[in-house]
């Protein structure tokens, strides 16, 4: 399993809202799907809420 970082933003009140994460996965593309999943599900929001500008591995 490799180490990827995730930014994005997403949906706020106060318009969009950065974030960066560090996520363990087996390729960009699960690193991709666990960070939605994680961020839909603790600020309540749907995947087109949420924007994905990089995926690196570290």
């Amino acid at each position: 399993m490799s180490q990827f970082t995730v930014s994005g933003r997403f949906k706020s009140r106060d318009g969009y809202a950065p974030f960066e994460t560090s996520i363990e996965a087996e390729n960009e593309n699960v690193a991709r799907e666990h960070t939605l999943s994680q961020l839909g599900s603790q600020h309540g929001l749907k995947r087109t809420e949420i924007e994905l500008d990089e995926v690196s591995e570290q």
